[in-house]
C-alpha cells in the first residue's frame, strides 16, 4: 500500500461525529456555531480545510462565514464563482465530489495549485423554497475516498449548516417585519397607546403624544386613566377585565361609544376605540387605538397584517430552533418521510393518523414547507380545543353583530389560510352539522361567513390529523363518509415510539441539547445505561413524554451527567395496572372488545382520582397518562365516564 493511499484511509466513528456536532454547537449561534461546525467537519473526515459560505446571487459572489484552512482562519474572504468548483456546486445545484487530481479538472485555478490541493467535495445548502442560500465544502492534500460513511458524515454536517443559515434568514426577515411595523406605528395618523397590566403607559406613538398634547416622557409610565373622563374611566376598567379573561386569540374589542380623552390643556375630545391584549413571556399588555372611523379599517388592516406576519415568522425561528426536521433512521420513520416527499408538491389533501404525542403536527409542517405554498402561512386550528357553537366563526369568521358578542368583523381561519395551508388537528371531534359545510369549502373553495349573505372563495390546502379511527366513526354515524373520502386522498400513519426504537438515542440526544441551550447548561453524551433503560420504556405518551421525561431529567441532574432515576418509570419487567389487567384478562381466555373498554376506563379512572380529577396542567391526569388534555377529555366522553 503506497503512502497515498494509506493517508486517504480514514476511520469514523458515526456516534463520535454526532456527539461532536452536538457538543461543538450547542451553545453557539450564528459565527461561532459555523466556526464550530466547521473545525468539527475538519476534524472528523481529517481534512486540511473545510468552510461554509453565504451566496450572494446579485453579484454571483460568496462571502465566507468560516473558513478554515490548514488550521488557520481565514478572515473576510469573499471571491467571485466564475471558474471554481464552488460554480458546478451553486449553480448546478448539485453534490460535487472529486475523490483525487482535482488540479487535473481546474488547471487554470491558482488557489487548488497553491493549496497543492488533491480532492474535493462540496454541497449547497438550500432555503425550505429550494434556494440556494451557500455552500459547505472540505478539500484536502490527499485523496477523499468515495465512501458512503464519509459521505453521510459530511451530509450531516450540511443539514445542521443549512438549518442554522434557515434561522438567520428568517430571524433578518423578522427584524425587517419589526422595522417596517415600527415605522407604521410611527407615521400613522392614529394615535396608539402601550398599557400594561395595570394600566401604566408604556409606549405612545407620534400621533399619540399630539393628541394628549405632551411628550413621550411626560406620558410614560404615567396612569392610562388620568387621560379619561370619568364615564370613560369606568367603561376602560370593565374592558380590561373582561380582556383579561377572553382567550389570547381573542383578545380585541371595538369600544361601543368610543372613549373620551382629556388632554394637556383640559379639551375633552370624543374618539372612537379599539382596545386589543397580547402577551408575551408570560406578561399581559393592551394596545389602545383611538382614531377617525373611516380611517380605521385600512390602518387596523395594514397593522394587523404587519403584526401577523411578525408572529409567523417568530413561530417559524422557534420551530427551527426547536428542530423542525423530523428525526429519525428507522425504517417506520423513512416510509413517512418518503410519503411526505411524494405528495408535497401536489395539492392532495392529507389524512396524518397515529396515536397521541407521536408529531402528526410535525408531519404537517413538513408537508407544508416542501410544498409550493410554503411562502404562504401554515394556519393551525385545533378541533378539540373550540367550543362547537364558537367553531364555525372560528371556520370562517362573521360579520358585526352576527350573533351576541359579535362586536366586530372577524376574518376566519380558512381566509387567513387563503392561498397557503390549513392544518385541521383532532378532525375527529368536529361536529356533524359543521362536517357539511367543511365538505363545501374543500371541495368548492368557498363558504359563507356567519351572518353574511356574500360568500367567499379561497385557495386552500387541508391537512387533517387525528388519533381516532374514522372509519369505525363512519360505522357509528359520528362523521360523515363522504367527508371521510374527501379527507382520506392521501392518508399517512405516524408510528407510535415503541415501533421505532432506534430513534429514541437521536429524538434524546436532540432534546438534550434543545432543553440544555434553553437552560444554559452543558451535558456530556447519553451513557449507554442511559440510552437502554431510554430504549427498554414502551413511551405511551411517545415523543411528547420522551421530551418531557428529559426535560426533567436535565432539571433533576445536577451533573453533567442526565440521570433519569427520578423521572423514568420502571422498565424492567414492571407493568402498570392497565397491562396487569390486560395480562388477567389474556389468563381468562380471548380478551374482548368490552374488556379493553372496562381496562382503559379503569386506567382513566385510576388516573383522574390520583389528580383529583384535574385534567389540565402540572400534575394534571393527562400529564400522568402521557395524552393530550383534549384527547383524554373526549375518551372520557366517549367512556361515560362521570365525576361523583
Amino acid at each position: 500500500m503506497t503512502d497515498q493511499e494509506n493517508k486517504s484511509d480514514r476511520i469514523f466513528d458515526e456516534d463520535a461525529v454526532l456527539r461532536n456536532i452536538v457538543e461543538g454547537t450547542v451553545t453557539h449561534t450564528g459565527e461561532e456555531f459555523f466556526r464550530s461546525l466547521v473545525e468539527n467537519l475538519s476534524l472528523a473526515l481529517g481534512t486540511d480545510g473545510a468552510w461554509i459560505t453565504e451566496y450572494i446571487s446579485e453579484t454571483r459572489k460568496l462571502r465566507g462565514l468560516a473558513f478554515l484552512m490548514g488550521g488557520k482562519w481565514i478572515e473576510d474572504y469573499e471571491y467571485d464563482i466564475a471558474g471554481t468548483v464552488c460554480e458546478e456546486v451553486i449553480i448546478d445545484d448539485k453534490f460535487v465530489h472529486y475523490p483525487e487530481n482535482i488540479i487535473d479538472f481546474f488547471p487554470d485555478n491558482p488557489t487548488l495549485k497553491e493549496l497543492n490541493a488533491v480532492s474535493y467535495m462540496g454541497v449547497p445548502l438550500k432555503d425550505l423554497d429550494g434556494r440556494a442560500l451557500g455552500y459547505i465544502a472540505v478539500l484536502d492534500t490527499k485523496a477523499i475516498p468515495e465512501d458512503p460513511k464519509l459521505i453521510g458524515v459530511f451530509n450531516i454536517f450540511a443539514a445542521r449548516a443549512a438549518a442554522e443559515l434557515q434561522r438567520l434568514r428568517a430571524e433578518s426577515q423578522v427584524r425587517e417585519r419589526e422595522q417596517k411595523l415600527s415605522q407604521l406605528v410611527g407615521s400613522t395618523m392614529d394615535a396608539i397607546i402601550e398599557l400594561n397590566v395595570r394600566a401604566q403607559v408604556k409606549m405612545v406613538n407620534p400621533a399619540g403624544e399630539e393628541l394628549f398634547g405632551l411628550s413621550k416622557t411626560e406620558i410614560q409610565d404615567q396612569d392610562f386613566y388620568e387621560f379619561l373622563g370619568k364615564e370613560s374611566q369606568i367603561k376602560i376598567a370593565e374592558l380590561l377585565k373582561e380582556l383579561y379573561l377572553l382567550p389570547q386569540e381573542k383578545r380585541n374589542l371595538w369600544i361601543t361609544g368610543g372613549l373620551q380623552i382629556i388632554t394637556a390643556n383640559r379639551h375633552v375630545l370624543l374618539t372612537e376605540a379599539t382596545l386589543s391584549g397580547f402577551e408575551i413571556e408570560g406578561e399581559i399588555f393592551y394596545t389602545v387605538i383611538l382614531r377617525n372611523v373611516n380611517e380605521r379599517i385600512e390602518a387596523e388592516r395594514k397593522i394587523n397584517t404587519l403584526i401577523d406576519e411578525t408572529k409567523y415568522l417568530q413561530q417559524e425561528i422557534k420551530e427551527l430552533s426547536d428542530y423542525n426536521e423530523i428525526i429519525g433512521n428507522s425504517r417506520a420513520i423513512k416510509k413517512v418521510l418518503n410519503e411526505i416527499n411524494q405528495v408535497a408538491q401536489t395539492h392532495a389533501t392529507v389524512l396524518v393518523t397515529g396515536d397521541t404525542g407521536t408529531g402528526k403536527e410535525l408531519v404537517a409542517r413538513a408537508i407544508h414547507n416542501r410544498s409550493k405554498r410554503s411562502d404562504k402561512p401554515l394556519i393551525k386550528v385545533n378541533c378539540a380545543a373550540i367550543s362547537p357553537a364558537l367553531m364555525e366563526s372560528e371556520f370562517f369568521g362573521h360579520e358585526k353583530g352576527a350573533f351576541t358578542g359579535a362586536t366586530s368583523k372577524r376574518e376566519g381561519r380558512f381566509s387567513l389560510a387563503d392561498g397557503g395551508t390549513i392544518f385541521l388537528d383532532e378532525i375527529g371531534e368536529l361536529p356533524l352539522d359543521l362536517q357539511s359545510k367543511l365538505l363545501r369549502v374543500l371541495q368548492e373553495g368557498e363558504f359563507d361567513p356567519v351572518g353574511s349573505s356574500i360568500t367567499v372563495k379561497v385557495d386552500v390546502r387541508a391537512i387533517c390529523a387525528t388519533n381516532r379511527d374514522l372509519n369505525e366513526m363512519v360505522r357509528e354515524g359520528k362523521f360523515r363518509e363522504d367527508l371521510f373520502y374527501r379527507l382520506n386522498v392521501f392518508p399517512i400513519n405516524v408510528p407510535p415510539l415503541k415501533d421505532r426504537p432506534d430513534d429514541i438515542p437521536l429524538l434524546a440526544s436532540a432534546f438534550v441539547e434543545k432543553c440544555a441551550k434553553r437552560f444554559g447548561r452543558r451535558l456530556g453524551p447519553l451513557s449507554p445505561d442511559i440510552t437502554e433503560r431510554l430504549k427498554s420504556y414502551s413511551w405511551p405518551g411517545n415523543i411528547r413524554e420522551l421530551h418531557n421525561v428529559i426535560e426533567r431529567s436535565l432539571i433533576t441532574s445536577p451533573g453533567s451527567e442526565l440521570m433519569l432515576d427520578n423521572t423514568l418509570p420502571e422498565t424492567n419487567g414492571n407493568f402498570s395496572s392497565l397491562e396487569e389487567n390486560l395480562l388477567d384478562s389474556n389468563e381468562r381466555g380471548v380478551i374482548t372488545e368490552n374488556d379493553f373498554k372496562k381496562l382503559e376506563q379503569d386506567n382513566l379512572l385510576n388516573a383522574l382520582e390520583s389528580t383529583k380529577w384535574r385534567i389540565y396542567g402540572k400534575n394534571g391526569a393527562a400529564e400522568l397518562l402521557g395524552m393530550n388534555p383534549s384527547t383524554l377529555r373526549s375518551r372520557i366522553k366517549t367512556l361515560g365516564i362521570k365525576r361523583p
